[in-house]
């Protein structure tokens, strides 16, 4: 399920923190939450599917590791994003 170019190009837009950002935990959390979210009505269609069901429990590890690493750098932008893309703390 990957996202088109010009979706992510939308949401690292969106999300980035200087012009041409491209790799801030910011824009990889909003990029992963946006996969996660399809990923997610997928398999809600595909119950058996086992084998995206992995990875969507992988994306959400990648997601849970980056904002903990985002809080220990600077937690009130760990706080903005996580209110940004809908999530509680």
């Amino acid at each position: 399920m990957p996202l088109s170019t010009t979706q992510k190009q939308d949401i690292i837009k969106e999300y980035q923190t200087a012009s041409g950002d491209t790799g801030s935990p910011e824009v990889q959390i909003a990029l992963l939450t946006k996969r996660i979210g399809r990923l997610a009505d997928h398999l809600k269609e595909h119950a058996h599917d086992v084998h995206s069901r992995r990875g969507l429990l992988s994306m959400i590890a990648k997601r849970r590791r980056l904002i903990n690493f985002l809080k220990k750098v600077d937690e009130s932008r760990a706080l903005e994003i996580l209110k940004k893309i809908g999530m509680k703390d």
